[in-house]
């Protein structure tokens, strides 16, 4: 079978060398079985023909059939344009065509009756279409009953005919040659389970559908396929790394029964005590712990992995804790140094910044096993970083880290791989999850401590500036503080965006009495610390920034987050950085400012954030809105460049993919049963080798 497949398309009729090496350009297609998989993104209904007198604007691509009555080429200038003059019984319509003007003339003999495609414009007042498809009309096509398939092409694939049209001449030809190679790839209980149709039965369905229905069978089927293999793929990951890797067994609760008992500021939420509950059985059960804990902002994530920090250290083991930035770094050793003091254990901070004075004593200390948890940024994945024995590691916003970065912290115990808590405050769908961090066991922190107030949000356009001037304040009148967020460090000359220095001025101007903070990207690290401390002290009122505080400083009395040009952020963005608001236990706002005049998608995600504070809720209007690749920043391991299956709009067939593979693999773990071999075939026949991400994930 990979054989016939993997033949290059240059072998196929009505190609040749030189339109395969266009295709190869164009779209990345070099053999038969990725051609194959290049699939309609859809259907022209071709089962219905129109009269000339029935068309209108409104309809998309039609189907006439129309005699050839004169033919005649039109000068305009420089430039000459075809026009064919067509009729029906019901009335006369023009075609015209602006390039390959030769070619098609010699195709239009007067007399002639053809089919003709294409979306009608009227001119003046009679009926024209531009570049119509044209075929002479058969006793075969004039009653001809079929959907026809739409392919994605490009400029220049279209200049050498090879149109969508063109793309489906060659495709008949390929998907009739390849139906007798076409193994069956899913065993046949689970198709009766899931009543999946055959797989070429499928592969003929979605090329050339012969009813809607079995079209809608055909593309269940391939999604289904496509979801189980990437399903079973992380799960035996997950299955192989808790087989292989053993995990330091970390079970002793002293200092945790302490500091509950003596030390601890607040009462957990159910939902904490949950995930340190899950976290706990996979610390002590002997195999290493990959999770991954989700929860929005000020859901108290930190606090959960501090615990979990205790319990590797009454076991006899160290911990980490890396973050994305330094800002975020310093705010969780400033929020952990006090416990960890309460506690008498030995905390320390390790930054780009650190002096070398500093380093030498972290590293010593390390080394020694006195030292118990260090917190810091990159600079923990260097080599001279060294630790007597580390348990834990604890990564915060990890997809902002690299995959080979975080490989390296893995690396630093050679004993045993150390346990792994990934913390985000990006929720991340369900199914992104699932596939994503499909080999990880997710644990999710869904309530907000007691007190919490959810944020008030509205939705305001550039005229009511000065009721939001007003608004804020009231707001530094009752002793509050407020952050002023802009999209743009520097003015663009292709985006009307107010930049943060001009917003400075002008905040600076219209509150002449309260001072003003600013900070952006742009600013030595110092200098931003700086403006960040006077804002946290309380000495400014009003803080100017960049999106640079969308992960970052913790200011309880901040009750007012104002976000300029709203319309030009995401929706996980916008949503982050709400959440630097309502720390405290005042009433929070946030104001989200945008011209009048918005696309679509823009007013989906302003009308989204002022009806929901549910973290999940956005996510998915976020994954629906922006496709998964982007969600992430990252096209990790091929998982998200799915050839037909959707992960926002495909959800309950995802889900049906996983419980199937995960019945198969709970039955027969190596797939060394008869009934699975048409698996373990096609296993062995995809091309990626997929490292094994959950390793570093």
């Amino acid at each position: 079978m990979a054989g016939f497949f993997d033949t290059k398309i240059e072998f196929l009729k009505g190609v040749g060398p030189q339109k395969a090496a266009l295709i190869n350009k164009e779209l990345n297609i070099f053999t038969y079985g990725e051609l194959l998989q290049h699939y309609p993104f859809r259907y022209e209904d071709r089962t219905k023909f129109w009269k000339i007198r029935e068309l209108s604007a409104d309809l998309e691509n039609v189907q006439i059939i129309a005699k050839i009555k004169k033919v005649e080429l039109v000068s305009m200038g420089n430039k000459n344009r075809l026009v064919a003059h067509v009729a029906d019984e019901t009335g006369e319509m023009e075609l015209t065509w602006f390039k390959g003007i030769q070619w098609v003339q010699k195709k239009l003999p007067v007399g002639a009756v053809f089919i003709f495609l294409g979306k009608p414009a009227l001119f003046g007042r009679k009926w024209s279409i531009a570049h119509p498809e044209m075929e002479p009309v058969t006793a075969a096509n004039e009653h001809r009953n079929n959907f026809q398939p739409v392919y994605s092409t490009t400029e220049k694939l279209r200049n050498r005919f090879l149109d969508s049209r063109g793309i489906s001449k060659i495709m008949e030809g390929l998907v009739q040659g390849s139906l007798p190679h076409i193994q069956e790839t899913i065993p046949d209980s689970i198709r009766e389970q899931y009543q999946l149709i055959g797989r070429q039965e499928s592969i003929r369905q979605i090329h050339f559908p012969s009813e809607p229905n079995l079209l809608q069978r055909a593309r269940k089927r391939l999604k289904f396929e496509e979801f189980f293999y990437l399903q079973l793929r992380l799960l035996k990951m997950k299955v192989t790394r808790t087989e292989k890797y053993r995990g330091q067994i970390l079970g002793n609760t002293e200092l945790l029964t302490e500091f509950y008992n003596n030390h601890i500021p607040f009462e957990l939420t159910n939902a904490q005590k949950r995930v340190i509950r899950e976290s706990f059985m996979d610390m002590k059960s002997g195999k290493q712990m990959n999770r991954l804990i989700q929860g929005d902002v000020g859901s108290g994530k930190t606090m959960v992995a501090f615990i979990c920090a205790l319990i590797a250290i009454s076991s006899g083991a160290q911990t980490c804790l890396m973050a994305p930035t330094e800002i975020l770094a310093n705010q969780h050793y400033e929020g952990l140094k006090e416990y960890a003091d309460m506690m008498g254990i030995k905390i320390a901070l390790l930054t780009g910044s650190s002096k070398k004075a500093q380093r030498r004593v972290i590293h010593e200390e390390l080394l020694s096993g006195e030292l118990k948890i260090l917190i810091g940024t990159h600079a923990l994945l260097e080599d001279i970083v060294q630790f007597q024995n580390l348990g834990l590691a604890i990564v915060d916003e990890q997809h902002r880290f690299g995959v080979a970065q975080r490989a390296k912290l893995w690396a630093k115990n050679e004993t045993f791989i150390p346990h792994v808590l990934v913390m985000t405050a990006t929720p991340i769908p369900r199914t992104l999850a699932m596939t994503l961090y499909g080999d990880l066991d997710v644990s999710v922190i869904d309530e907000l401590p007691a007190g919490r107030k959810p944020i008030q949000t509205v939705h305001r356009y550039d005229k009511d500036r000065l009721k939001v001037f007003g608004f804020i304040n009231e707001e530094i009148k009752k002793g509050r503080q407020v952050y002023i967020v802009y999209p743009l460090i520097e003015e663009s000359e292709t985006l009307d965006l107010k930049n943060v220095m001009d917003g400075y001025e002008s905040i600076s101007r219209a509150f002449p009495n309260y001072p003003v903070s600013i900070v952006n990207g742009s600013m030595k690290a110092d200098a931003k610390d700086y403006e960040m401390q006077r804002f946290v002290k309380g000495e400014t009122k009003i803080m100017v920034a960049t999106t640079v505080i969308e992960v970052g400083v913790n200011v309880p009395n901040a009750s007012v987050m104002i976000i300029e040009n709203a319309e030009r952020f995401g929706l996980s963005q916008l949503h982050q950085l709400r959440g630097r608001v309502g720390r405290g236990a005042e009433q929070s706002y946030c104001v989200l400012m945008s011209k009048y005049e918005l696309s679509k998608d823009s007013r989906v995600r302003l009308d989204t954030m002022v009806r929901t504070n549910d973290g999940f809720e956005i996510a998915d209007v976020d994954l629906r809105l922006r496709g998964p690749g982007d969600l992430m920043g990252t096209q990790q391991s091929g998982i998200t460049d799915l050839l037909i299956a959707d992960l926002s709009k495909d959800a309950p067939i995802l889900t049906l993919a996983r419980d199937a593979a995960q019945q198969v693999l709970a039955n027969d773990p190596d797939l060394s049963l008869p009934e699975n071999a048409s698996i373990l075939r096609q296993i062995r026949q995809q091309k990626k080798h997929a490292v094994n991400w959950s390793r570093i994930s």
